[in-house]
C-alpha cells in the first residue's frame, strides 16, 4: 500500500469510499502470526502459531484469558491486543458482579464491535491494529467469533486469520461439515493439522504452538506444551503411516508393471 492525501486521518473518504487507515489496520492483521479456531457441539478450540522477535527471547503469547468460559487468541499488534482484552475482562467481571453470572460470549463481542468501531469515526484515533477470534461456552453452545478493526464482528464453523491463513482456512472449509461431532481430541487435531497447513517450512514444536480449549464442562485451559507436545506426535504418527502406505503402494505397483512387461 502507498500513501495519498487521503490517509492522514481516520475520519477522510476517499473518492472511492474507503477509508485507508482501517485497511492499514486490517493488514496488520493479515500479517500477523497465523491464528485459527474451530468448533464442535461440546467444544471449541483455538491453535496459534508463536514468533520470538529473535534466538534469545521467548515466544509471544497469543492466546488470553478472559474469564472461564471464555477465551482469545490474536493476530496482528499484541500491545493493542491487551487494551481490548482489559475491556473485556472488565465487562465479564461487572457483569457477574452486578447479575451473579457469567456474561454471554455474544454480548461481550457486540461490546468489543462496538468499542473498535468507535475508533473508526472519531478523529484524532487510529482502529485498533489486531484480529480476534473468541471463543466461549454458555447456554449450552459453543461460541467462535471473528472481530476486525474495522468493528465487524462474525460468527463462524471454523475460521484462520493472520499470514499465510489461507491454507488453513482451506483445510478447514475441506473438513468443517464433520467438526460438530467431533469429541475433543479430534477437533484439536484438526487445529494443528490446519495450523500446518500454514506455516510452510516452519516446524511446528511445542514451543512455537499455543492451544486452548473450552467447553461443556471444560473451563478456558490453555494446554501446557507436553500436552501440546502430545498432539503433535499424534499428527507425525499419522503421516509416518501415511507415507508408508503409500511406498507400498508404489511397491505394489511397480511389481505389477513388471509382470506385465515380463508376460508380453
Amino acid at each position: 500500500m502507498f500513501r495519498t492525501q487521503y490517509d492522514s486521518d481516520i475520519s477522510i473518504y476517499s473518492p472511492e469510499g474507503r477509508l485507508y487507515q482501517i485497511e492499514y489496520a486490517m493488514q496488520a492483521v493479515a500479517q500477523g502470526s497465523t491464528a485459527l479456531g474451530l468448533k464442535s457441539k461440546t467444544h471449541a478450540v483455538v491453535v496459534t502459531l508463536m514468533r520470538s522477535s529473535d534466538e534469545l527471547s521467548s515466544h509471544q503469547r497469543k492466546i488470553f484469558k478472559v474469564d472461564g468460559h471464555m477465551g482469545i487468541a490474536i493476530s496482528g499488534l499484541t500491545a493493542d491486543a491487551r487494551v481490548l482484552l482489559k475491556f473485556m475482562r472488565n465487562e465479564t467481571l461487572h457483569h457477574k458482579f452486578v447479575y451473579g453470572s457469567d456474561l454471554p460470549t455474544g454480548e461481550v463481542v457486540s461490546s468489543l464491535a462496538m468499542k473498535s468501531q468507535r475508533n473508526t469515526q472519531r478523529w484524532g484515533r487510529r482502529p485498533y491494529g489486531v484480529g480476534l477470534l473468541v471463543i466461549g461456552y454458555d447456554g449450552d453452545k459453543t461460541h467462535l467469533y471473528q472481530t476486525s478493526p474495522s468493528g465487524n464482528c462474525f460468527s463462524y464453523y471454523a475460521q484462520a486469520i493472520g499470514s499465510r491463513s489461507q491454507s488453513a482456512r482451506t483445510y478447514l472449509e475441506k473438513n468443517f461439515k464433520e467438526f460438530p461431532e467431533l469429541g475433543l481430541e479430534e477437533l484439536v487435531l484438526h487445529g494443528v493439522k490446519a495450523l500446518k497447513e500454514s506455516s510452510g517450512k516452519e516446524t511446528l514444536t511445542k514451543l512455537n504452538v499455543g492451544i486452548a480449549v473450552v467447553g461443556k464442562e471444560q473451563k478456558f485451559e490453555i494446554l501446557k506444551p507436553n500436552k501440546v507436545q502430545s498432539y503433535l506426535d499424534q499428527i507425525l504418527q499419522t503421516e509416518g503411516e501415511i507415507e508408508i502406505e503409500n511406498e507400498n503402494e508404489n511397491e505394489k505397483d511397480e511389481e505389477a508393471e513388471t509382470l506385465e512387461l515380463k508376460l508380453d
